[in-house]
Parts: structure tokens; C-alpha cells; sequence
């Protein structure tokens, strides 16, 4: 097959992402020349604009003196298959006439780019001849300025860039085991962290043991530390708002107790359904707007998994940092402040909400709780180290968590409240 059609998937992906506002896997549902490929071309167009989406502001910052006019002024076909070019020479190590000779061929073969053939091959030869430092560059500058501004402003300076830093690199597999973490380490070779999660480098997940027996499922090691400090037992009655696609309803079926998972979504509570028969575990399912419904008598436990702007993914999602708007991640705190007053009316006094969001903004986290426990709804439940083995470095002077990765931890950045009625 021709290196050309990888190349011009691989465009045609960061199109959809970038131009039309698809994460990145919805993109290769919708892509026709993704689908038509087969093997590693299919490896290598996902690897392509998986590479770019990780560092498209660095990325775009090296290509901006290599040009006349701005990045912006070129069609999108064109500016999809500049970002493509460059990756494999700065960051994927293709061999130069490769990347260079079969970008332009996916240019000419595509009615989009046809135009911009000796453009593209001027350019991606500067490119070649003249590589920027782009390790040299600020790691926050692989998001927008609006979105590095506002996690400079409430992480601090050395926050935000240890945040993006962690952006730059594959994330790893993380499992939450069923019954038995150490026997699943063992047979899927992966390290057992303090917490029980399991970590895997790269997997099939699929062909990995115990899949199809359901003895695992992948779940975040910093999403499976809410439920975890719910300590739910076989005794407890429990509330798992905002449930689906269900890792912590999984979690929490898994110790015995009797769970009720609600979510307002029916297709995200069908993955569930399927995850629950896969494990063999048993959570009562209802279909419904955590807003309006209420159980028929208030439970002693309630994990709430607040919808959010899940900026704290993007090491998994980095298209994220530019599909969302700012003004669209303003608008969640309205709803996180309804569902947290919601779970007041569904727990008994002195019962435990345990109260998270996958972003490390305050403004979905921290300001969320202290609101509400200014209001009355709740005091805190501080969390301590001894519940937290291998993340007491993310302890906060209140006593939430808010888990930012450092090093190669992997993890994504959450923040987590452990909360009372009052």
C-alpha cells in the first residue's frame, strides 16, 4: 500500500478533531480513508495524529517561521498535512525523503490538498533543513494560551507545566481487579501499585488473561480512588451518581454491598449493563436525571462523579485541550453545584458523599465543596495517608485530593473531596 494514504488518514483525522470538534476516537469512526486501512498503515495514521494532537501548540509555534503567512490562512487540508509532515520529522523519526516525498504524494492524491502540493514540499524541506527545539520550548505551550492560563493561574507555574510536561508522553493501562489485584498482576505482567490498582505499559486489552472471565476492568488509577475511600462494606446501601460507563460501580459491587447506579444517559448505561454481566457483579441500574430523582429512603453513602470538562485526561485525550471552548467548561460548575446540593437530599445525616471531577480546575473542584459546605449541606471528612498508599504527595492543606501526575506516574489529574452530611 502506499505511504501516501496513511499520511492522508492521518490528516483527515486531525481535520475531524481540530476542525470539526471530534475527539479523536469518534474521528476514526468517521474517517472512511482510516477505515480502508489495514495493519500498521492503520498503526501509523493513528500514531501520526495521536503524535501531533499530544503537541500541536509546540508544533505549531516550529512551524510558524517555516511560513510566509500564518498557520491559520492555509486551508485545512493543507494545515492537516503540514502538522502530519513535520511530526514524523521532529518527533517520529521517518526517514526524511519518506516523510517529505509521501506527504505531498497524499496531497496530490486528495482533492482537499491537491492545490498545495509545491507549498507543502517547500515547506516540509525548510522543515526538514531547519528542525526547531521543541524540547527547548515551554511544555505548556502545547495547549491554547486561554486554557495555559487558566491552569497556571490555580495550579501555579510549576503545576501547570509538570501537568503538560506528563501530556507529552503515551499513557499507560491501568486495571482494577475484581477480587484478587496481586493474582491479576501475575497473569497480565503488570505491577501491582500500593492502591491495588495494576499498571501495563501497552496491552491487548482483550487478549489479556481474565478478560472474558471478567477478573479485571481498565479503570484510571487515580478513578479508583473515590470509591475506594467510600469503604463500602456488604452492610452499606450506596448511591453512584453519575454512574455510567460504570468503573466505580464496579468497584463498589465488588465489596458486597448493595449499589444503585444512576445515570441520565441510557446508551452510556447499556456499556454498563455489559461491563456488570462481563464481571458478574450486580448493581440496581435506573435511568434518570440525578437533578430530579431521589431513593425511596436516603442511603448512608453517595459517590458522585460530577460531569466535567475532564481536562484532567488529556493525556489520554490531548485533542481535548482544543475541541473544548472555554465558555463551554465555564457552564459546568452550575450543574457539579446542583448535583452536589442533589446528593444532600439522598444521604442520611451524618452519611458520606464522596464528591469528584476528572480536572484539576477549581473551579469544577475545590470551590464546588467549600460552597456547599459553606451553605450548610456538609462539613469535611479529611482524607489521610494511611487510605491513600503511594499518592499521599496529593493531599491537599484541606484534605481532598487533587492527584496531578508527576514523573512517569501515568495517572490522570483528579480532584477528590470525601464529604458529611450535616
Amino acid at each position: 500500500m502506499s505511504g501516501a494514504l496513511p499520511r492522508r488518514a492521518a490528516a483527515e483525522l486531525l481535520m475531524l478533531a481540530l476542525e470539526s470538534r471530534r475527539t479523536l476516537d469518534e474521528a476514526m469512526v468517521k474517517s472512511d480513508s482510516f477505515n480502508d486501512l489495514e495493519g500498521p498503515d492503520r498503526g501509523f495514521a493513528r500514531l501520526m495524529a495521536s503524535a501531533v494532537l499530544r503537541e500541536l501548540g509546540r508544533i505549531d509555534a516550529g512551524l510558524a517561521p517555516l511560513l510566509s503567512r500564518p498557520l491559520e490562512a492555509t486551508s485545512p487540508a493543507i494545515r492537516a498535512l503540514l502538522r502530519v509532515g513535520v511530526v514524523q520529522l521532529w518527533r517520529l523519526e521517518t526517514p526524511p525523503h519518506a516523510a517529505v516525498s509521501e506527504t505531498v504524494e497524499a496531497a496530490k492524491g486528495w482533492p482537499d490538498a491537491r492545490s498545495g502540493g509545491s507549498f507543502l514540499n517547500a515547506v516540509l524541506r525548510r522543515a526538514t533543513e531547519s528542525p526547531p527545539d521543541l524540547d527547548a520550548m515551554p511544555a505548556t505551550l502545547v495547549w491554547p494560551d486561554w486554557l495555559a492560563e487558566r491552569f497556571t493561574n490555580d495550579l501555579g507555574a510549576e503545576g501547570a507545566e509538570q501537568l503538560a510536561a506528563h501530556q507529552l508522553h503515551e499513557p499507560p493501562i491501568f486495571l482494577s481487579a475484581r477480587s484478587d489485584p496481586a493474582q491479576v498482576a501475575e497473569a497480565t505482567g503488570g505491577d501491582l501499585l500500593p492502591t491495588g490498582s495494576i499498571r501495563l505499559d501497552s496491552a491487548n486489552i482483550e487478549a489479556l488473561p481474565g478478560y472474558e472471565t471478567g477478573e479485571w476492568w481498565v479503570q484510571d488509577a487515580a478513578a479508583a480512588l473515590p470509591a475506594k475511600l467510600l469503604a463500602a462494606t456488604e452492610m452499606d446501601r450506596i448511591v453512584d451518581l453519575c454512574a455510567a460507563p460504570g468503573g466505580k460501580t464496579l468497584q463498589l459491587a465488588a465489596t458486597g454491598a448493595n449499589v444503585t447506579a444512576v445515570d441520565r444517559s441510557k446508551p452510556r448505561l447499556e456499556r454498563l449493563r455489559e461491563n456488570l454481566a462481563r464481571t458478574e457483579l450486580s448493581a440496581n441500574i435506573v435511568a434518570a436525571n440525578a437533578d430530579e430523582w431521589r431513593p425511596e429512603t436516603p442511603v448512608s453513602k453517595l459517590l458522585l462523579d460530577a460531569p466535567c470538562s475532564a481536562l484532567g485526561t488529556l493525556r489520554r485525550h490531548p485533542e481535548g485541550a482544543w475541541i473544548k471552548r472555554e465558555t463551554e467548561i465555564d457552564r459546568f460548575p452550575a450543574a457539579q453545584a446542583r448535583l452536589l446540593a442533589a446528593a444532600a437530599e439522598m444521604v442520611s445525616p451524618g452519611g458520606t458523599v464522596v464528591y469528584c471531577v476528572c480536572t484539576p480546575l477549581k473551579s469544577e473542584g475545590l470551590e464546588i465543596v467549600d460552597q456547599a459546605i459553606t451553605d450548610g449541606l456538609y462539613t469535611r471528612q479529611p482524607v489521610v495517608e494511611a487510605e491513600i498508599p503511594g499518592f499521599a504527595d496529593c493531599l491537599t492543606a484541606e484534605g481532598d485530593l487533587l492527584t496531578l501526575p508527576k514523573g512517569d506516574a501515568g495517572h490522570d489529574a483528579f480532584y477528590i473531596a470525601r464529604l458529611q452530611r450535616t
